[in-house]
């Protein structure tokens, strides 16, 4: 199957199939093959590219993740992986209505600017500045007039002692509320 996410991420930076595939040091036929879904990476080639294209690696894993998915796809969770720049490089959102792939390399204003999605990206930022997990309740306005609050956890991701991002893990509790 073709991975339009991974094609996305490349567009949206400006590169070729051959940029990628120099930056991850790899053949650039065989990086086509792979956003092509004619070939699956190895884990190494994985991070490789997920380094040059600044998305989590276990994006090319999760349709391997199955009974986890069965487990949370008809839950009002949604987990998600932001890098230093507060840009997704992972999501899982089960919405019908959502694309997640539309969704990596870009902030959350880029995708909807409202009062919920500003208030996200001040968590985000003051995890990566803090260093600590931060919880807030975060209301969000629907184009429809609906508000939908959301228990949100974030938490920064270290590689090496660095802080490289952050996650955050969000709950619907909008029947709570």
């Amino acid at each position: 199957m073709k991975r339009d996410w991974l094609i996305n991420l490349r567009k949206n930076k400006n590169l070729t199939q051959q940029q990628v595939a120099s930056i991850a040091y790899i053949d650039r036929g065989f990086y086509a093959q792979i956003e092509n879904g004619l070939r699956d990476p190895s884990i190494p080639v994985a991070k490789k590219i997920a380094r040059a294209l600044s998305f989590n690696a276990a994006a090319f894993f999760a349709e391997l993740a199955d009974p986890f998915y069965t487990a949370l796809n008809n839950s009002s969770i949604i987990i998600a992986h932001f890098d230093l720049d507060l840009r997704y490089t992972w999501i899982f959102y089960p919405h019908s209505d959502f694309n997640n792939s539309d969704i990596l390399g870009k902030k959350d204003t880029e995708i909807k600017n409202n009062s919920g999605t500003i208030e996200l990206m001040k968590l985000k930022s003051d995890v990566i500045k803090d260093g600590v997990l931060i919880r807030r309740n975060i209301t969000f306005p629907l184009s429809n007039g609906e508000l939908y609050t959301y228990d949100v956890c974030g938490a920064p991701i270290k590689e090496d002692g660095t802080i490289i991002g952050g996650t955050t893990v969000s709950t619907d509790i909008s029947h709570l509320v």
